[in-house]
């Protein structure tokens, strides 16, 4: 078989070309990403297929899509592009200690509501320090860890369906509670506040993810409260507006409004309910350390998790649950 010597003939920007082709999945979108022309899509495109010796995409009605060599290629071209982003943002680190880059993935519940604190400490701490946020599921933020496109995730610690070998370090618990503000009239209910106390007000539910909404319905299950069709939305501001505004009360994990609790503009509604663990924290990769830039914002998430559960807002996971390490097959050790 022919060789085809790729680290002498590839060049950089065919594995632009080929990656942004099947982000986009067009020529034209790809070449606009790019911000080049069309006609040089198309001519490097050429170029990498008659490296490679292989067709690396099919024309279809509504653009390209890869084959198998493409996407073989596609793989390479990310994994030698990622690893090119983290030595420039490794060098910025060693340029000062207050540099750098930090590549996040974050949970929808997590980016609205523990994240801007804990990158307010850090900016406070290390001004010099970008921060660069991708909001996703958790099945979308792993591949692009395991890619080195993000070197953590923040959020709910899911169990994998089959084991990752990723490390997941719990630093909090985020239980299922009911939300009002602080002068609601549920406050003024004589003696412990109970489900039936409850019934008398309209909800507003978030619709973060299918799992956070099943588990949202279970609680008003456990509480004779699932009946009718209450008011439901992904948008935190609106959410945020009728707890403020109205007497509607909310449904949620506590901490997706970590930021009004704090200010007290929002309270807890104790309730004496089963409230099974909910652990979250940080997935981090298990073959590399943290840049000295990830190491801060880790450290800054853990100082704002103490500070909220100091307010008696967060509780902390259970020693028993909060292993730090993983090995091949994901099964847990203790550190």
């Amino acid at each position: 078989m022919t060789r085809r010597y790729l680290d002498q003939r590839l060049k950089l920007p065919i594995l632009r070309v080929v990656d942004a082709l099947d982000a986009h999945g067009s020529l034209l979108k790809a070449s606009s990403a790019l911000g080049i022309g069309q006609p040089a899509v198309s001519r490097s495109l050429k170029e990498a297929e008659a490296i490679i010796g292989l067709q690396l995409f099919e024309r279809h009605s509504r653009g390209v899509r890869p084959t198998i060599a493409g996407v073989a290629v596609v793989r390479l071209a990310r994994r030698v592009l990622a690893e090119l982003r983290r030595a420039d943002e490794e060098l910025d680190s060693i340029a000062g200690p207050d540099s750098g880059v930090v590549a996040l993935g974050a949970l929808p519940v997590t980016a609205a509501g523990v994240l801007p604190g804990a990158l307010i400490r850090l900016k406070r701490e290390h001004p010099g320090i970008q921060v660069r946020v991708q909001q996703g599921r958790m099945e979308d933020l792993l591949p692009m860890l395991l890619a080195r496109d993000i070197d953590m995730v923040v959020g709910r610690l899911y169990a994998p369906a089959i084991p990752d070998g990723f490390v997941r370090e719990a630093l909090w618990e985020e239980p299922i509670s009911f939300l009002a503000r602080p002068d609601h009239p549920v406050f003024s209910t004589a003696g412990e506040i109970t489900a039936a106390a409850l019934r008398s007000y309209e909800l507003v539910l978030p619709t973060v993810s299918q799992r956070v909404g099943q588990e949202i319905e279970h609680m008003l299950f456990l509480l004779g409260m699932a009946q009718g069709m209450p008011m439901r939305s992904s948008s935190y501001g609106f959410i945020r507006e009728m707890l403020l505004a109205t007497d509607h009360i909310s449904v949620m994990p506590r901490l997706m409004m970590a930021g009004d609790l704090l200010r007290g503009a929002l309270r807890v509604i104790p309730l004496r309910i089963p409230a099974p663990p909910r652990s979250a924290g940080l997935v981090l990769p298990r073959d590399r350390r943290l840049s000295p830039a990830g190491a801060a914002f880790a450290e800054s998430l853990r100082a704002h998790i103490a500070e909220i559960a100091t307010r008696g807002l967060a509780d902390m996971p259970n020693p028993d649950s909060s292993a730090r390490k993983s090995d091949k097959t994901g099964r847990r050790r203790r550190s």
